[in-house]
């Protein structure tokens, strides 16, 4: 089994486990390695090294930058720290979209109406989720309809894992 960081010219990052690296050229070269964020197929092998357990540990320093609200304090996290607070990151928020997505109804490019119509209490109030415009979604705020904007992942097309 190989596992490789990958990544699309929008530099999202994310890993490909493979049987071999001719099974992830094969899927490059018919196209069907895609970015799970924007669905790119333009996707480029990143550097990796395998985690091999030492007695010390490169440390990896996210310093914030100096600004009159920020303090400019630093933040050390080993390599492997990272990769962990990174996976639980992105754990936390595929769970939120999960329940977010179960506890909504779809009700596709009807969203504008629908949510009018719960506003205006012309139909059952219930958390729904659609399709709709910038202009519409801003149109719909102007009414003091709360929404809120989520892009639409292609990862979210299918069942988050």
């Amino acid at each position: 089994m190989k596992v490789y960081n990958l990544a699309c010219p929008s530099d999202h990052r994310f890993e490909g486990w493979f049987a071999s690296e001719a099974d992830c050229l094969a899927q490059q070269d018919k196209g069907i390695l895609a970015c799970p964020i924007c669905d790119s197929t333009v996707i480029t092998r990143m550097p990796s090294a395998p985690h091999i357990a030492k007695s010390s540990s490169t440390e990896l320093a996210i310093v914030q930058p100096e600004s009159p609200h920020l303090s400019g304090d630093a933040v050390a996290l080993t390599g492997q720290d990272h990769s962990q607070l990174e996976a639980q990151i992105q754990s936390a928020f595929l769970k939120g979209m999960r329940e977010l997505m179960g506890r909504s109804e779809d009700v596709g490019k009807a969203f504008a109406e629908e949510a009018r119509k719960i506003h205006y209490k012309e139909a059952p109030e219930r958390s729904i989720r659609g399709q709709t415009t910038v202009d519409e979604a801003e149109s719909l705020r102007d009414e003091g309809i709360e929404v809120l904007a989520v892009p639409m992942i292609p990862a979210f097309k299918n069942t988050l894992q």
